[in-house]
């Protein structure tokens, strides 16, 4: 089918866009290449080095003989999404294109500003030219786990089934998020899900959990091909900061007790899942949900097995939570749709981190040290909210 990747530079839009044109789609990217201006801004750089999109784009058709189209603009622009879904002309889009850190939109006001008006807005636009050209296209969405929190009930897959006074009725399961950027994903939730219902579009909202891996079949068939690996505190992930920290001789740095539970998803099964959802789209009207995680682990427990699996000596620490969030708490998740759909998942082993630790180690000579220690404190930016309130004329 033909399929727009939107966020086709990023860490996950890239190795997806390759997986779905060597599987026969003809593909589609786009991007606006802030996610590369966010490391200038921060001062910080993907561990793996990466080339600029078009040059990834000349070496996908050099060694797999397929070609990728590339679409350069912003989603917050109206005209440029309107003319991108009418020129590529798609049968499923699948929107990756979205500011995805959560400690940058805690950063201050600003940031916080930034996220919600990129994500939301761009998902808008996308919805609106989908509407006005094609409302059968179907939309995949990334969502993240990170919309539900961490409740004291199972987590199901989107919907819960809910009696009240005697009545019964499905509804959306009820969201807590974590950080403004989990709130931009909740917001994008609900407008498509209206979208759906108002204007009979077809979507998949895929709520994943933290995704760990750098390489897919297709990123390994040349140098060229690598997609981002992040590790530093605003944009890096658990298990890649503590692979990054024991190759370098740094105490695993553990925030508060490590009991923080989530879904966890490598990179192979993320371009799986997102082809299964294609291939078994939604119906006129429908908005599903499918939690795409395939595990769950603490923080702790990441730590550990980060420890035994590396031949060094391995030092864990615990440090002040620079997050609000509960340090141990109960999680259980429904995850079975996509399993139903026939991903055969890959489970994260001693093989997989070691596998980890041998990409940081042929790139350690790129680690910026200064780079690992959180830098954004969700309590500090609650102050200064209040602070700036009190001021007189606030």
């Amino acid at each position: 089918m033909r399929i727009l990747v939107l966020g086709g530079d990023g860490y996950l839009g890239w190795p997806t866009a390759l997986h779905l044109s060597r599987r026969g789609h003809d593909v589609g990217v786009v991007d606006n290449f802030v996610r590369r201006q966010y490391d200038f801004e921060m001062g910080v750089d993907s561990l793996v080095p990466i080339v600029h999109l078009q040059q990834r784009v000349r070496v996908w058709e050099q060694v797999s003989g397929l070609a990728v189209t590339p679409f350069v603009g912003d989603l917050t622009d109206p005209a440029f999404v309107s003319r991108i879904i009418t020129e590529f002309d798609p049968e499923a889009v699948v929107h990756f294109a979205e500011q995805r850190s959560a400690p940058y939109s805690m950063i201050d006001r600003a940031h916080c500003v930034y996220t919600q008006v990129n994500n939301v807005v761009g998902t808008l636009n996308v919805l609106y030219a989908i509407a006005e050209h094609n409302p059968a296209i179907h939309l995949v969405k990334l969502g993240t786990m990170g919309e539900y929190g961490t409740p004291n009930i199972d987590i199901e897959e989107g919907f819960i089934e809910i009696t009240h006074k005697g009545r019964t009725d499905v509804l959306p399961y009820p969201k807590q998020p974590g950080s403004f950027y989990h709130l931009s994903k909740v917001h994008d939730s609900h407008n498509i899900q209206f979208a759906c219902r108002i204007w009979g579009l077809r979507a998949t909202d895929l709520n994943q959990g933290v995704v760990y891996g750098q390489e897919t079949d297709e990123t390994t068939m040349h140098r060229d091909l690598a997609t981002r690996f992040d590790y530093d505190g605003v944009f890096g992930t658990v298990l890649n900061r503590f692979c990054v920290q024991a190759v370098i001789g740094h105490p695993l740095t553990v925030y508060g007790k490590g009991g923080q539970t989530r879904g966890m998803l490598d990179i192979r099964d993320t371009v799986a899942c997102v082809e299964l959802a294609l291939l078994h789209p939604a119906a006129e009207g429908e908005f599903r949900v499918f939690n795409q995680f395939t595990e769950s682990f603490s923080v702790k427990q990441m730590a550990d097995m980060v420890a035994e699996c590396y031949p060094g000596a391995v030092r864990i620490e615990h440090m002040e939570d620079p997050r609000v969030e509960k340090e141990e708490h109960y999680y259980r998740a429904a995850h079975t749709k996509l399993l139903d759909l026939g991903l055969v998942p890959h489970l994260l082993e001693a093989s997989t981190i070691r596998s980890l630790l041998a990409v940081v180690d042929r790139h350690r000579d790129r680690v910026d040290p200064v780079a690992i220690a959180p830098t954004v404190q969700w309590r500090k930016t609650a102050s200064a909210v209040r602070a700036s309130a009190a001021m007189p004329g606030a």
